[in-house]
């Protein structure tokens, strides 16, 4: 019984691991959309949402069966409850690559970004891709102590975050103005 539940566990570790995957796949396609103006980069992020949001479904699934079923052990119920949360978030992630391939697809040929903010994306791109790169190890290595290597990168993202907004409200910004 031990051994069945121990496997439906991994295979759920091993859904999110694959989950992860496609989500760090539709971000990176998200940015080249966005960054190069290709329309066919972001109509892959726009599509292959759906296998995001399947993914989600078929991992809540799971989970929740063997939460149900199986009555886990503190460890296993803290793995469970962080894969629940985790996959929401991941699934949230996706979306917003749907966003911005979505905007790409607006501007299409053309690159959504103007140029004095190349850079910054760039470098945002670079972080969120090796953000989600250490959360695939974390989950494939069941190392929950990797997940602080997060921390100097989200630090990183805030940083650049809020630089990019101190530049796009800035009264000199001269790429559009907000209307009232």
């Amino acid at each position: 019984m031990r051994e069945s539940y121990d496997h439906q566990l991994e295979l759920v570790l091993d859904a999110l691991v694959a989950m992860t995957a496609e989500v760090r796949q539709a971000v990176n396609s998200a940015t080249t959309a966005l960054l190069t103006g290709d329309p066919a980069a972001a109509e892959r992020v726009i599509v292959g949402d759906r296998l995001i949001d399947a993914d989600r479904e078929d991992i809540e699934a799971a989970a929740c069966a063997l939460l149900a079923l199986q009555q886990p052990v503190a460890t296993d119920l803290r793995t469970l409850v962080a894969a629940l949360r985790m996959v929401a978030e991941l699934e949230r992630i996706g979306d917003h690559a749907v966003h911005v391939a979505e905007t790409a697809r607006r501007r299409a040929p053309a690159s959504a970004v103007p140029e004095a903010m190349l850079p910054t994306i760039t470098e945002m791109a670079h972080i969120a891709d090796r953000m989600l790169g250490t959360v695939a190890e974390v989950i494939a290595n069941r190392d929950p102590r990797g997940a602080r290597r997060l921390d100097d990168d989200e630090e990183q993202m805030d940083a650049l975050r809020r630089e990019s907004f101190r530049r796009l409200l800035a009264s000199t910004w001269a790429y559009g103005v907000a209307t009232a």
